[in-house]
C-alpha cells in the first residue's frame, strides 16, 4: 500500500463527501493507494476542528497555503466557494500536488484557462468532480450509448430542478448561502446545477456546438448574510436553453430553483435512431431502455412486447456494482464520490489519467459562460473548441 496523504481544503457538505469517499475508499475498492487524512482547511477555527476530529483528520488550518505548502500533503482536494478555485489550483499545481476540485471548474473560461495551463506545466494530476457520471445507471447509459444501442442522435433533453429559494426571506452569501452570491458562485443555477448537465449530456452525446438561452432572477434582492444589507441579486434563479451538438442533435435544457417541490430532480433522456434511454436521479438505481428493432422479413415482430425497459442497475455486471453488495441492493448518492475517488486512484496506478479532468471541466465551463452570454445578448452562441 502506498499512502496518499490528503489535504482537504472546505469543511462543508462537499468536504464532507469528500472525506466520506477517503475513508471508505479501501473497504470497496482493491486499489494500491490508502488515503491518509492528513490536513484540513476551513475559516472558522473551532468549526475546522470540529470537522478534523469527526472525520479523523490529522490537523486543522485556517490558511490554505499551509496546506499546500506542507511536505506531508500528496493531494488537495479543493471544496470552497468558485471564487477561490483559481487561485488554490494554481498554487497547488505549481507546488507539485495532485489537485482535484468540486465543480464547476471556475468562476468563467478564462480562470479555468489559467487552472488548465497550470496542471499541464506542472504535470500534475487532476480532475474534477462531476459525480454524477459515477452513478451506475448513468454509466450504464454511457455504455450502451458505446455499444452503439441508441444509433444515431436525434434529441437530449434534461433538467435540474430544485425549490429552496423560493422565498424571498432566504438571505445570500455567508458561509451557508454563497451560491446565491455572484462574488462567490459566479453564476446561480447555470454553474451550480446546469455544469451537472452539460458535462452528463457531452460525456453522452458529444460536444454542444452552440447555444441560445433565457434567465430569470425572480426575486431582484435579498438580504445579505453577512452585512445584513438588502443588495441586488444577480445570479440566475432559472435557466433555459437550447443547443445544438456537434453531432446534429438538439439538446433542451432547463434548470430552476423555483419548482415547488422539487428538491434535487435531475433527468436526461437521450432518442436515437434505434432506442433511447432516460435517467431520475430520484430513481438513480434504474435507467429505461427502448430498443427498436427493425422487422424481419423472415420473422415476426412481436410488436405486442416493444416497449421501455426498467432496469435494475445493481447487478454484478453492472458499473461500479461489483464492489458493493448482492444484486437487488441499491447504493446511495455517498458512493458516487467514492467511485469518483476509487477512478481517480486507478488512474495513478495504471498511468491512463480519470476523467472528468481540468481540460474537460474547462469545455463545460465554455458552454456555461456561453448560455449566460446568450441570455444577456439574445442571440445563439458559438461554443469554442
Amino acid at each position: 500500500m502506498q499512502d496518499l496523504r490528503v489535504g482537504l481544503i472546505g469543511c462543508g457538505f462537499m468536504g464532507r463527501t469528500h472525506s466520506n469517499a477517503y475513508l471508505r475508499l479501501n473497504n470497496f475498492f482493491s486499489v494500491q493507494h490508502r488515503p491518509v487524512l492528513q490536513a484540513v482547511c476551513g475559516r472558522d477555527r473551532g468549526r475546522t476542528e470540529a470537522f478534523a476530529r469527526t472525520w479523523g483528520y490529522g490537523r486543522a488550518e485556517t490558511d490554505w497555503r499551509r496546506i499546500i505548502e506542507a511536505k506531508d500533503i500528496d493531494l488537495i482536494d479543493i471544496c470552497v466557494p468558485n471564487v477561490a478555485h483559481k487561485e488554490i489550483a494554481i498554487a497547488a499545481a505549481q507546488a507539485g500536488k495532485m489537485v482535484v476540485c468540486e465543480k464547476p471548474l471556475a468562476m468563467n473560461v478564462a480562470e479555468g484557462e489559467a487552472m488548465v495551463r497550470a496542471v499541464k506545466a506542472a504535470g500534475v494530476p487532476n480532475m474534477i468532480f462531476f459525480n454524477y457520471r459515477r452513478v451506475p445507471a448513468i454509466s450504464l447509459a454511457k455504455q450502451i450509448i458505446d455499444e452503439g444501442r441508441i444509433g444515431r442522435a436525434f434529441h437530449y433533453r434534461a433538467t435540474y430542478l430544485q425549490d429552496w429559494t423560493i422565498s424571498a426571506d432566504v438571505p445570500q452569501g455567508g458561509a451557508a448561502l454563497w451560491r446565491l452570491d455572484a462574488a462567490d458562485a459566479g453564476s446561480g443555477v447555470t454553474g451550480d446545477l446546469l455544469a451537472h448537465s452539460i458535462d452528463t449530456a457531452m460525456w453522452l452525446n458529444g460536444p454542444v456546438r452552440r447555444v441560445v438561452a433565457k434567465t430569470e432572477t425572480f426575486v431582484k434582492e435579498r438580504r445579505h448574510a453577512a452585512t445584513g444589507k438588502v443588495q441586488p441579486v444577480v445570479i440566475d434563479d432559472a435557466c433555459m436553453f437550447l443547443a445544438e451538438f456537434a453531432n446534429g442533435s438538439l439538446g433542451t435544457f432547463e434548470s430552476t430553483r423555483y419548482a415547488r417541490g422539487r428538491k434535487n430532480f435531475n433527468t436526461f433522456e437521450l432518442n436515437g435512431a434505434d432506442g433511447s434511454v432516460y435517467f431520475d436521479l430520484e430513481e438513480p438505481e434504474y435507467l429505461q431502455f427502448f430498443e427498436y428493432r427493425e422487422p424481419k422479413s423472415d420473422k415476426k415482430v412481436e410488436s405486442h412486447l416493444t416497449g421501455w425497459r426498467k432496469i435494475h442497475v445493481t447487478n454484478s455486471e453492472h458499473p461500479y456494482m461489483s464492489h458493493y453488495w448482492v444484486p437487488g441492493t441499491c447504493i446511495g448518492y455517498e458512493h458516487t464520490f467514492l467511485n469518483a475517488v476509487a477512478d481517480f486512484v486507478a488512474g495513478l496506478e495504471s498511468g491512463t489519467p480519470a476523467q472528468p479532468d481540468f481540460e474537460s471541466g474547462l469545455q463545460t465551463q465554455r458552454v456555461c459562460d456561453a448560455v449566460l452570454e446568450s441570455a444577456a445578448n439574445g442571440r445563439w452562441v458559438e461554443i469554442a473548441a
